[in-house]
């Protein structure tokens, strides 16, 4: 297995995290120790101990072995989002010190995106630009719903463009309604040149629920293989 896995999306809210979830509990049932890592949140409630992320929170509980949240997710934006593009320099080195110290605790670090691909941060460098530094394989979520397959394209020919190998692309129905489901898979399956790794049907409450069935990782063990071969 590699050592790390980037989740990135073809969009904001097209489940990164539910997917991170899924392959976390599905590296758990082959007692393969790996911990979740959101480098950059949004804090959705603010506690006494500062915000904190309901995503961030999950990959939290479903780490092996469990680290404290500060690890997990070493920058937490205001959750309001008012006022965070303001130039302030993101802390690259910290979110690496991060990676690197869960990297010493697990097998695989699943880190968990923050919006689409070209997510901009707070000093309006791309989100990506970490990512490139880290030289990280990327898993691509893609939502279906109408446009996704435009999306994924993109998305994925910016990962390319950006020197990064796409490793596996992971279908969420997050619109049970849309029409055609089986002919935008067939279109993704032949479009993406990557192996299709998962596929979440709809599902409500997915955090409270076990996804390790809907992913299998052999493609990117495979991958492994063969890099080290």
């Amino acid at each position: 297995m590699l050592k790390y896995l980037f989740v990135t999306g073809t969009d904001t809210a097209v489940g990164k995290t539910v997917v991170s979830q899924a392959l976390l509990q599905h590296l758990a049932a082959l007692n393969h120790s790996a911990v979740g890592y959101k480098p950059v949140a949004t804090g959705d409630k603010l506690t006494a101990d500062g915000w904190r992320n309901q995503d961030a929170l999950l990959l939290q509980s479903l780490s092996d072995p469990i680290r404290p949240y500060r690890e997990i997710s070493p920058v937490t934006l205001p959750g309001d989002m008012r006022g965070i593009y303001n130039g302030e320099p993101m802390d690259f080195a910290l979110m690496s010190n991060g990676l690197h110290q869960l990297s010493r605790q697990a097998q695989t670090v699943i880190i968990d995106g923050h919006g689409g691909w070209q997510s901009i941060l707070p000093d309006y460098r791309s989100y990506s630009e970490w990512v490139v530094h880290e030289k990280l394989p990327v898993v691509m979520v893609i939502g279906i719903q109408t446009g996704c397959i435009n999306h994924a394209i993109l998305t994925a020919q910016a990962i390319a463009t950006d020197g990064l190998r796409l490793v596996g692309w992971v279908a969420n129905r997050i619109n049970p309604g849309l029409a055609h489901y089986a002919e935008v898979l067939e279109v993704l399956r032949k479009k993406i040149p990557a192996p299709q790794i998962g596929e979440l049907p709809y599902l409500p409450r997915a955090q409270q629920r076990n996804l390790a069935g809907y992913v299998d990782l052999s493609a990117v063990m495979a991958l492994k293989a063969r890099l080290t071969a």
